[in-house]
């Protein structure tokens, strides 16, 4: 007795009848018609369920990002994290002064290159230069020196110094005092009063010097903390201490007198917080060279998103890279039964209507259980094959040439008939 393999591809057979006590009644009213069954067996509701549940993980941390992206967004305060910027409401910020002077209506533009000062300054105007984290170069403090506009300079450095005050100035190191008074008759600084500024300023001017400049609150050692030049066209005023804009320290003594008289002369301010990496001068259009290279491909302010992007990449390459080292057995957590995998291996071959693949695979497992059974070597080619299967079951040799190696079937239908009529082959090999 011979054993029927079913093929994969081979169509469900019909249900058995169902006995006439077994029949339900019909009762009025619409009846719900049975799902409608796919081709794997499964219904729309199925694999909809399915694909939820491979996707909810995802779409969950996703989720997740779109709301944690949306609330930073949204209690995000508008200002800046920048020190001295008039936006900053933070200790190291000055956001209290600009306040203060935009209420007494003066007109705050907020710069944080030296091109967009020099666009912006001039004569009747401001210009507020805070102190820079790098350094200015001499070219960019010749473009400030040309705007027209009255400078303060709070915290310079040498060069910054010379620059502005044309070499009648220097910078030198002296000890915070106590609270002093201003000794001089500067409008600003008797407005302020007694102050604790630290000093680093002395008067490098000669003799005959038609400007001269004024100088405040003095540590008795030869350095003071302010001066103030009066050239013709255009006053500078430097403060050696900017303790007297920060937000932290503007209530201190007579730190924001001094800070409104200084900022408040003239109805225009430009406030320039530089940037360390700002080489602009002003005088002609930046070049790539005075950018720099990342600013000539790169928009202003993309650096932090491409660092971000940057580190997404390494954190995913991290997570996903795989350690080279030997495999590892492991024992299956559940066993599956051959009918099974056969079952799921042929719903996989009939979802990607491989029926060629299916074929080939039907016709060598045949032809190997067939040459085994005569007796041929697994080295054996087909026409050998092909001569022992004829001597055995007196078929025609071109018949049994086209079961076993012949073009693969056209159809589902073709599949199951060729698969049926291989395992009709095999059973005439197999008898006794």
């Amino acid at each position: 007795m011979t054993t029927q393999v079913p093929s994969p591809y081979a169509p469900a057979a019909p249900p058995a009848p169902t006995p006439p006590s077994a029949v339900p009644v019909a009762t009025t009213g619409p009846v719900d018609e049975p799902p409608v069954v796919i081709g794997d067996e499964t219904t729309g509701r199925s694999r909809a369920a399915s694909r939820w549940r491979r996707m909810r993980w995802p779409l969950t941390v996703l989720a997740a990002v779109a709301l944690f992206v949306l609330f930073l967004a949204v209690v995000r305060t508008p200002t800046s994290a920048e020190s001295y910027a008039p936006d900053n409401p933070e200790a190291d910020g000055a956001m209290a002064v600009a306040e203060v002077l935009k209420d007494q209506g003066v007109r705050i533009t907020h710069v944080t290159s030296v091109a967009d000062a020099v666009a912006a300054a001039g004569p009747d105007s401001t210009l507020l230069v805070t102190p820079n984290p790098s350094f200015f170069a001499d070219d960019q403090i010749s473009a400030l020196n040309r705007t027209g506009a009255d400078l303060v300079v709070l915290a310079p450095d040498y060069s910054m110094v010379a620059g502005v005050s044309r070499d009648k100035l220097d910078i030198t190191y002296g000890e915070r005092p106590d609270p002093v008074e201003p000794q001089c008759d500067d409008p600003a600084a008797q407005a302020a009063g007694a102050v604790t500024l630290a000093p680093g300023l002395y008067d490098a001017s000669g003799a005959g010097d038609k400007v001269r400049p004024v100088l405040c609150w003095p540590d008795g050692a030869g350095a003071f903390a302010y001066a103030r030049l009066d050239f013709p066209d255009r006053s500078v005023t430097v403060v050696s201490d900017p303790a007297v804009l920060r937000n932290g320290t503007v209530l201190t003594e007579g730190n924001s007198a001094l800070a409104l008289w200084m900022l408040g002369q003239n109805e225009d301010l430009v406030w320039l917080v530089p940037d360390p990496m700002d080489v602009s001068t002003g005088d002609d259009e930046p070049t790539p060279a005075e950018r720099g290279q990342v600013n000539a491909v790169m928009p202003p302010g993309s650096a932090p998103v491409a660092l971000v992007a940057l580190l997404a990449v390494v954190l995913l390459a991290l997570w996903r890279v795989r350690r080279m080292g030997p495999l590892v057995v492991e024992d299956l957590p559940v066993l599956v039964r051959s009918a099974e995998a056969t079952r799921g291996r042929a719903r996989l071959y009939r979802a990607a209507r491989a029926r060629g693949h299916a074929a080939a695979g039907l016709r060598a497992a045949s032809a190997d259980r067939i040459a085994s059974r005569l007796g041929l070597a697994r080295s054996s080619d087909a026409n050998t094959v092909v001569d022992a299967v004829v001597a055995a079951t007196n078929r025609p040799s071109q018949q049994v040439a086209d079961l076993l190696y012949g073009p693969p079937p056209a159809d589902d239908a073709a599949l199951a008939e060729l698969a049926r009529r291989l395992d009709t082959l095999e059973s005439e090999v197999h008898r006794p």
